[in-house]
């Protein structure tokens, strides 16, 4: 790549990432925690699935937890679009998946926080014992803090990887 070329590139865009990791890892929790294992409903704490209205009602809310996560990866995606179309993009792994981390481990830990801890809407595990809520809860948040210090990192030796000149 000529001097000139590398002087109108541009990194990865970061914002883009994060928030298709926010969007991925609300998937993730949505599809794998709600529906597949059905650990929990977006209400469940509040609303338990011992009624068809009350499974209704969680079903609606997951459904417009769905719907939010898919506008994070909708913006991303046009974030990332228009980064593409002002010029060449560095494609770096690290910052790729770096990025995608920390929009995770964020989702994770303020979902963590928000839902589980603060509103108690919901918790990660509802068919363990009573007992058992908090430590599933906790290592939620604790994988939650480890993808976004991964990510950090990542997204760090992405921007020095960038910096370093090539050899081909």
């Amino acid at each position: 790549m000529t001097v000139a070329a590398q002087s109108r590139t541009r990194p990865f865009p970061v914002g883009a990432g994060i928030l298709l990791g926010l969007g991925l890892g609300g998937f993730f929790d949505g599809i794998v925690l709600h529906q597949v294992l059905q650990w929990h409903h977006m209400l469940s704490s509040w609303y338990p699935i011992d009624s068809i209205p009350n499974l209704e009602l969680n079903t609606l809310w997951d459904g417009l937890f769905h719907s939010a996560t898919y506008v994070l990866v909708v913006v991303g995606l046009f974030i990332l679009w228009r980064h593409g179309r002002e010029g060449p993009l560095v494609w770096s792994s690290r910052r790729v998946s770096g990025s995608c981390l920390i929009g995770w481990g964020l989702f994770n830990l303020v979902e963590g926080l928000i839902d589980h801890q603060v509103l108690g809407v919901h918790h990660v595990n509802e068919r363990v014992a009573r007992a058992q809520w908090l430590s599933w809860d906790l290592a939620f948040l604790a994988w939650g803090l480890a993808m976004l210090g991964g990510g950090w990192l990542l997204v760090r030796a992405g921007h020095r990887e960038r910096a370093a000149p090539r050899v081909p």
